[in-house]
């Protein structure tokens, strides 16, 4: 992918400002008053799709818009320039309407168990779940094949928990500008902090029984060296 596109740069394009770049592509969320003001902009996004262009996820409710702007294509994983014309062109398209982004409404879900050996659970939960091996990265990840469901990422451990159970947390992936609020809440709400990995971008939290949740982001706007 000669065109493909960083959070960094998509964050810090001109005209991208309603965009936030999340493990799965580019969101953004455009408030309406209704569901029909909500549906106009919907139809208004299939009429800038020409023929053969990926389409979007769109979720669509009273209040407002969230489309999502994949960044798997295929077996190939990125956001390229052609994801962020039509970020553009459907900001506008929302701003024509009157519809506002809000960012603050923007987060998505990640489910990790982990296990010192990964591949002897993940068909147990390939079964259960009705999920797929995601093309990219088959042996570490399972995915939802109708992409609603959080998808689940198998995390490879040296040794259990002291008790010899096993384990599993959450990831909650919000906007840049908005992960340090989130982590102060939960620390407000009880929780204490067990990690800050400032290079990856992650603030492990837990609450007051010791369960255990990543607070997540990717990586702030920046400009071309």
């Amino acid at each position: 992918m000669s065109d493909r596109i960083y959070s960094q740069q998509f964050h810090a394009a001109e005209g991208a400002e309603a965009w936030r770049v999340l493990p799965e592509g580019a969101y953004a969320f455009f408030r309406a008053d209704s569901f029909p003001a909500s549906a106009r902009l919907v139809g208004a996004i299939g009429g800038l799709l020409g023929e053969g262009d990926d389409a979007p996820n769109v979720d669509i409710r009273a209040d407002g818009v969230t489309v999502l702007l994949r960044a798997f294509k295929g077996e190939q994983f990125g956001l390229v320039q052609s994801d962020l014309d039509l970020a553009r062109s459907i900001a506008t398209a929302a701003h024509e309407m009157g519809l506002a982004a809000d960012p603050s409404a923007i987060q998505s879900l990640s489910i990790i168990p982990g296990a010192t050996e990964r591949g002897a659970i993940m068909p147990f939960w390939q079964t259960v779940l009705g999920y797929v091996p995601r093309p990219d990265s088959p042996d570490e990840d399972l995915v939802d094949t109708h992409d609603r469901g959080a998808p689940f990422w198998f995390e490879e451990m040296e040794e259990l928990r002291a008790d010899g159970a096993g384990t599993i947390h959450l990831v909650v992936w919000v906007p840049w500008d908005l992960a340090e609020a989130r982590v102060e809440a939960g620390l407000a709400a009880g929780g204490r902090l067990v990690r800050h990995d400032v290079e990856e971008g992650f603030w492990t939290l837990a609450d007051p029984a010791g369960n255990e949740v990543d607070i997540a982001t990717t990586s702030a706007p920046t400009v071309d060296d």
